[in-house]
């Protein structure tokens, strides 16, 4: 068994879905749109082909605060192969204005990694 996709709702679909595309090589498709619940969404792919990310935006969304433990989804972990990589990534998406909340760093279970807030306050895992 594996992980097929993982979604995730947005405010700003488009954005979040350049986001991924600018800053981590996805591809998506066209958009699906349900003109019955107003559902718009897309399916990305990355260049390893592993598990993709659907990104959705329904007008009826409620926000949760990317501060607070919220219970469910916590952040999007995308291994970028080495740590001059993650370090690489890291000034990049700081460089691209996104607040770097931590690291990157090793953690305390061993992972090299840092932690960005990406649009929308999504928090990215960036690691090896």
């Amino acid at each position: 068994m594996k992980i097929d996709h993982i979604a995730l709702f947005c405010k700003d679909l488009e954005r979040m879905r350049q986001f991924f595309i600018e800053h981590f090589d996805a591809h998506g498709n066209e958009p699906y749109i349900n003109p019955r619940t107003g559902l718009h969404t897309y399916i990305l792919t990355f260049p390893d082909g592993g598990a993709r990310l659907e990104l959705m935006f329904r007008p009826d969304t409620i926000a949760a605060d990317p501060w607070k433990p919220n219970i469910g989804f916590i952040h999007v972990s995308i291994a970028v192969g080495s740590k001059e990589a993650v370090d690489a990534k890291t000034e990049e998406l700081r460089s691209a204005g996104f607040t770097v909340a931590s690291g990157p760093r090793t953690t305390g279970d061993g992972y090299y990694e840092s932690c960005i807030l990406g649009p929308e306050g999504i928090q990215i895992e960036v690691t090896v």
